[in-house]
C-alpha cells in the first residue's frame, strides 16, 4: 500500500525484509526526497532471501500513488508471486579435488555456470560471487581456483534464498568429499577428519584468503558422529547389504561454514554494494523505569522481539518484561540496515548491546551524584548501583531513570534523560559452522526415501535464546530436506512456469520430516564483544548436502553416483535402474569377452 499524507510526504507499507532498502531505493526511482518517504514492514511473515527485494510493483503503487493523490493497494495472487517474485540456486557446478592417495587434499577448482534469469535483480550476479569464498568450507589445503559463468535465460531471475551462495558451496564441496573417499575406499567420515582446519580463537585464512573467526571443527564433528551412532549406523548398513534388504541404509554428511554477520562496510563497498554494513540501536529508559530498544533490524520470524529484549534485560538487570522493541518503520528507526545474511544478531544485537552498556555507564555518573559517591565507587549489579564496601547504600536502576527525567538534580552539564545510540560496524564477517549427520532408508523397488534420524551440531557463538536457536534450526533443516527431496521450479521450452501454484510445487508437510536431534559447541566469535555469531540460515547450509550424501551412500553400493536435487522417487528409482543397466552390461561383455 502506498499513501499520500497530508505534509505532502507518502507511506509504503511493505511486506519486506529491508524496509530501509526499500526506502532508499524508492526515493531514488519515484524522485521523492527521503525524508518525504516512510516504509513500515507489518507483520511480514516468511522471507527467505526473497523479499530483500524492491520489486517493480511497489515502485508503480508508489507513482500511482503519488499521481492520483489517492492511496493505492497492490496484492499479489500466490501464481503471480511464483513467478515474478526471485527463484533461488540455479546453478551447474564443476569441481575438482586433488588429493594423495592417503586423502590429504592439496587443491580445490570450482566453476560455475549461474543462471541469471531474464534480467538481474538486486543481488543475482552476488549470490554466486558470495559463495566463492566459501567453497573450501572447513578444510585445510593450499591451492584454490574460482571461475564463475553468469547466463541470462527466460527464466525468472534468481537471487538469494536462505543461505545464499554459502548453500551451494556447501553442497558441492561435501558432495565432492564423498565421491573423493569412495575414489579412495575410505570411509568419509574419516577422510573429513583428516583434513579439517586445526582449532584456532583468532583470525585465521582460508584457502581463498578470506579470514574465519574462531572454531573447533573436529569437536563438532566428533561430537555429532557420537550422536548419530555413526559407526553402529555403519554396522546396520553392512548387515542389511548382506541380507539384500529392499530398504537400504544411507549415512551423509555436510560439514559447512558460512560467513554470517553480513557485512562489514568495507567489505560492501569492495564489492560495489552501495551500503554500509552496519547496523545502528537506541535504547531508552523512559521516567516510569520501563525500556524501549529501537532496532534498525527488521524481524520476520526471527525473534528479535524476544531476544532484543533479553540482551536489553541482562544488561540493564530488568525484566524483560518491562521491555519493548521497536521495528520495522523507518519513521520510527531512521538508521539501519535491516535483516538477510544471518546478520542480525552479530551486529544489531551488539549494537543493543553496546547502546545498554552506555545507558548503564551514564546511570553511573547519575547513581554517583545522587548517593553522593565517587564515581569509581559505585558497583552494578542486578539493576542495582549501591556503594562499594556499603552496599545498603544503593538505588535502582529504574529511580536513576525517573532521576534522570525529572532533571532537578543531575550532575553539573548532564543533559536530561537516560537514553543512548550505538552504530556497530564489525572489523570482519562471523563465522557459523556445523555438522549435520543424515540417515536415510532408500526402497529400491520405489525409490522412496525417507529420513529415521537426523542430527545437527551447530557452533553459533554463546546463545542468547535456546528456544529460539532451535526454531531457526527446525525451519532451515526442513527447508533444506525440501530442496533435495522434494521442491523445483519447473517450465517448458519457452519458459512457462509450470509450478506456479501450491498445487504443483512440491513442499514437504510435517510427517515428511523427522525430529531432529540438536547440540552445539561454542566457541565464541573474535569479531565482536559477545561472540556471537548467527544461526538462520545455518540448518539450510548443512542439510541438502547431508541429505543427498546419505541417499546416494545408501545406493553406492549397487553403483549409483550421482543424483540431481531434488531426489524425487522416480530420480532415484531411475538411477537405480540405470546402475543395475551398467551392471548388467559390464557382466554381459565379460562374459563375451571369456567366450
Amino acid at each position: 500500500v502506498a499513501s499520500p499524507e497530508r505534509r505532502g510526504g507518502f507511506t509504503v507499507y511493505s511486506s519486506t525484509q529491508v524496509p530501509h532498502f526499500v526506502k532508499e531505493i524508492l526515493s531514488a526511482m519515484c524522485g521523492i526526497p527521503e525524508q518525504r518517504l516512510r516504509v513500515v514492514a507489518p507483520d511480514v511473515g516468511g522471507g527467505f532471501g526473497s523479499k530483500l527485494n524492491v520489486y517493480a510493483e511497489e515502485a508503480l503503487a508508489l507513482a500511482l500513488a503519488r499521481r492520483l493523490d489517492r492511496p493505492v493497494k497492490w496484492v499479489e495472487e500466490r501464481s503471480e508471486n511464483h513467478l515474478a517474485t526471485t527463484h533461488g540456486r540455479g546453478q551447474v557446478q564443476y569441481i575438482e579435488l586433488a588429493a594423495t592417495a592417503e586423502g590429504k587434499i592439496l587443491g580445490m577448482k570450482v566453476k560455475l555456470v549461474a543462471d541469471m534469469g531474464a534480467y538481474l535483480q538486486l543481488l543475482t550476479p552476488g549470490i554466486a560471487i558470495f559463495g566463492s569464498f566459501t567453497y573450501p568450507g572447513l578444510y585445510n589445503f593450499d591451492a584454490y581456483s574460482f571461475e564463475c559463468v553468469g547466463v541470462f535465460t527466460n527464466l525468472t531471475p534468481t537471487d538469494a534464498y536462505r543461505g545464499a551462495g554459502r548453500s551451494e558451496a556447501a553442497y558441492a564441496h561435501e558432495r565432492a568429499m564423498d565421491a573423493l573417499a569412495r575414489e579412495l575406499e575410505m570411509d568419509p567420515a574419516e577422510l573429513r577428519l583428516r583434513n579439517l582446519i586445526p582449532p584456532f580463537t583468532g583470525p585465521t585464512a582460508n584457502p581463498a584468503g578470506v579470514m574465519y573467526d574462531s572454531g573447533d571443527y573436529e569437536a563438532c564433528m566428533r561430537k555429532a558422529l557420537e550422536l548419530a551412532d555413526y559407526e553402529g549406523l555403519r554396522a546396520e548398513q553392512r548387515r542389511r547389504r548382506e541380507s539384500g534388504s529392499v530398504r537400504q541404509l544411507g549415512i551423509g554428511i555436510g560439514n559447512f561454514t558460512e560467513s554470517g554477520g553480513l557485512s562489514p562496510s568495507k567489505v560492501a563497498a569492495g564489492v560495489r554494494l552501495q551500503s554500509g554494513g552496519w547496523e545502528a540501536a537506541t535504547v531508552r529508559m523512559l521516567a516510569s523505569g520501563k525500556v524501549e530498544v529501537v532496532t534498525g533490524t527488521s524481524p520476520h520470524g526471527q525473534g528479535h522481539e524476544t531476544a532484543w529484549a533479553q540482551i536489553a534485560a541482562d544488561s540493564l538487570g530488568v525484566s524483560p518484561d518491562d521491555v519493548e522493541v521497536l521495528h520495522g518503520d523507518t519513521a520510527v528507526a531512521p538508521l539501519g540496515r535491516d535483516t538477510y545474511g544471518s546478520r542480525s544478531l552479530a551486529v544489531g544485537g551488539v549494537a543493543v548491546h553496546l547502546a545498554c552498556g552506555k545507558v548503564v555507564e551514564k546511570a553511573k555518573k547519575i547513581a554517583a551524584h545522587m548517593l553522593e559517591a565517587a564515581e569509581g565507587d559505585i558497583e552494578f549489579a542486578g539493576g542495582r548501583f549501591s556503594v562499594a564496601g556499603s552496599p545498603e547504600r544503593g538505588v535502582t536502576i529504574q529511580e536513576v531513570a525517573t532521576a534522570a527525567s525529572l532533571a532537578a538534580d543531575l550532575p553539573e552539564g548532564m543533559e536530561p534523560g537516560l537514553h543512548e545510540s550505538h552504530v556497530f560496524d564489525p572489523p570482519n564477517f562471523t563465522w557459523p559452522y556445523g555438522t549435520h549427520i543424515c540417515v536415510v532408508e532408500v526402497d529400491t523397488e520405489t525409490g522412496k526415501v525417507t529420513i529415521p534420524k537426523y542430527v545437527a551440531v551447530d557452533d553459533c557463538g554463546p546463545v542468547v535464546h535456546p528456544a529460539i536457536v532451535e526454531g531457526q534450526l527446525h525451519g532451515g533443516i526442513t527447508q533444506g530436506i525440501a530442496q533435495a527431496l522434494y521442491e523445483k521450479a519447473i517450465y517448458d521450452e519457452s519458459g512457462n512456469l509450470l509450478t506456479g501454484t501450491l498445487v504443483d510445487y512440491l513442499i514437504p508437510g510435517a510427517p515428511d520430516v523427522p525430529s531432529f536431534i540438536l547440540d552445539r559447541t561454542e566457541v565464541p566469535s573474535s569479531t565482536n564483544p559477545m561472540g556471537w555469531k548467527g544461526i538462520g540460515e545455518s540448518g539450510t547450509i548443512g542439510s541438502s548436502p547431508a541429505v543427498i550424501n546419505a541417499v546416494i551412500d545408501a545406493l553406492s553400493h549397487l553403483g549409483v553416483r550421482h543424483i540431481d536435487m531434488p531426489a524425487t522417487p522416480m530420480r532415484v528409482w531411475q538411477a537405480i535402474q540405470e546402475a543395475r543397466g551398467r551392471e548388467a552390461g559390464e557382466r554381459t561383455s565379460g562374459h563375451s569377452a571369456q567366450s
